[in-house]
């Protein structure tokens, strides 16, 4: 079922582009139409939203030339200059948040407000480096009076980033404002199934001053889009997020041209609540952190590691928390939305049916309501006491489901923690802060919260994996240094 554009007539027909059916590439500051398209789907009842043009290696090979002939008039630019612009656009998204949040939530499915929120860090995150860059500076090295040593930080050029289905505002944005922060020019390729938001930005990019060809979207498939991107030999450097086994493809393209990448992919994160902790502080973080965008999150905390002592307590608390939560479309800001897609409902469904011991407390199940049935909704799913090894407890499910493991010990806790191959983010629940600082030290993952929860975080926290949930650090000043590489110059003064 195909339908008019809707979300604010499709965000004014996404910004006048030159069709109003189709969403193309945006190369050189203008719309590229591919030789082919895709529809998009509407997770919430399967309608279709719109074509999508299929890019390519030929809209790639087009971005990336835009991009290099961009970059080093950008880079050439003062700190002063690309601040300005970089905050210009920050003002931008936040004029234009309204319709970009009601595009993210048609294609996502996820709750309205939560697509405000969105594009609300979305903007955070142009302001936020936008002012970083005024302090980022290189160093001077003290080797002797008659030597001048310091260091530059220097861009790499041509940038690629391929982005995930989950938050296409957030990590678009990340991706871009810091590297064109530096001196980067960027060639951004969005998911399959939620294209229209980075081409609204990179439209918006142009507005604010950035050149055309700075900021380049290619639309399309991952197989097809994506792959021409990583093994592109004009792109210096590489992004990635999504999962773990796209990530090691794109890994390879990498290491083939030996060209640096930042990977962020899938988690398994636990949250550790001890038998001091505050349950009802605990439940309703712990409820939020694997209900967000429908669980669609890689650091949603969708393992419950919880002592013997408070488990039927705090489970049952937990349990309470996800019994208030009502399912609808995402334009009708519901607590929770779709599923992003079909395919991603049969995924959740796979791991719960197959999850073998444990006690199902809740869910398991698409909902019964009509309403709904057209959708890719699921129930929040909550089950209990499951194997450790099992597939359900070791694998990125991706939904609004959470497994529980008791322990009775410290050291067993750490264990339970540590016991995947993901480490990507914790949380830790006690009174007792020496052991939060002991448990935190010990648990392997990139972020580890006490007492709180937060999925990846601010703007400020620098943000990335251990183990097999990738390696780089986007976020905060230090994704700077990921967009930069070290130049050393030696100056004698005789």
């Amino acid at each position: 079922m195909r339908r008019e554009p809707s979300a604010a007539t499709a965000y004014r027909v996404l910004m006048a582009g030159t069709d109003a059916h189709t969403t193309h590439s945006f190369v050189a500051g203008t719309d590229l139409a591919a030789q082919d398209t895709y529809d998009n789907i509407d997770p919430a009842d399967g309608s279709v939203l719109g074509a999508v043009g299929r890019g390519g290696e030929r809209e790639v090979d087009a971005a990336v030339e835009a991009a290099a002939a961009a970059q080093k008039g950008w880079a050439a630019t003062s700190p002063e200059h690309r601040s300005t612009v970089l905050t210009r656009l920050a003002d931008l998204i936040d004029r234009d948040r309204d319709g970009l949040a009601r595009l993210e939530s048609e294609d996502t499915g996820k709750p309205l407000s939560q697509a405000v929120t969105d594009a609300t860090v979305a903007a955070r995150y142009f302001r936020f480096y936008g002012h970083a860059i005024d302090a980022y500076y290189g160093t001077t090295i003290p080797l002797g009076p008659d030597l001048h040593a310091y260091t530059r930080r220097e861009p790499y050029g041509v940038v690629g980033s391929i982005v995930a289905w989950n938050y296409p505002m957030q990590l678009l944005s990340r991706a871009v404002a810091a590297s064109t922060a530096v001196g980067n020019a960027i060639v951004a390729k969005p998911a399959d199934e939620t294209p229209r938001t980075a081409v609204a930005m990179a439209r918006l990019s142009v507005e604010a001053g950035m050149p055309p060809g700075v900021v380049n979207v290619v639309t399309g498939l991952g197989a097809e889009a994506g792959a021409a991107l990583a093994r592109h030999p004009r792109v210096a450097h590489l992004g990635f997020v999504g999962s773990t086994e796209t990530g090691s493809l794109i890994a390879h393209a990498a290491a083939d041209r030996v060209v640096p990448t930042v990977l962020e992919l899938g988690g398994k994160s636990a949250q550790v609540v001890f038998a001091d902790a505050d349950l009802e502080k605990a439940a309703r973080f712990v409820a939020r952190g694997v209900l967000q965008n429908a669980g669609q999150t890689c650091s949603a905390g969708s393992r419950l590691v919880v002592h013997e002592s408070v488990r039927a307590e705090l489970v049952e608390r937990v349990a309470a928390h996800f019994r208030q939560v009502g399912l609808g479309a995402g334009l009708e800001d519901p607590d929770l939305g779709p599923l992003v897609s079909a395919r991603q409902q049969e995924r959740v469904r796979g791991y719960v049916e197959g999850a073998g011991s444990g006690e199902l407390v809740l869910g398991g199940t698409p909902p019964q309501d009509e309403r709904l049935a057209s959708g890719s909704f699921w129930l929040p799913t909550l089950i209990d006491g499951v194997d450790p090894a099992s597939a359900i407890a070791q694998e990125e499910v991706f939904g609004p489901v959470l497994v529980t493991m008791p322990f009775t010990e410290d050291e067993e806790a750490v264990a339970l923690a540590n016991a995947t191959d993901y480490g990507l983010l914790a949380a830790v629940w006690t009174r007792d802060l020496a052991r939060a600082h002991r448990v935190a030290a010990e648990v392997e993952a990139g972020q580890v919260f006490v007492n709180t929860y937060g999925a990846g975080g601010g703007v400020e926290l620098p943000f990335g994996g251990f183990k097999r949930s990738g390696y780089g650090r986007e976020k905060g000043v230090e994704a700077l240094d990921h967009f930069t590489q070290t130049k050393t110059v030696v100056v004698r003064l005789d």
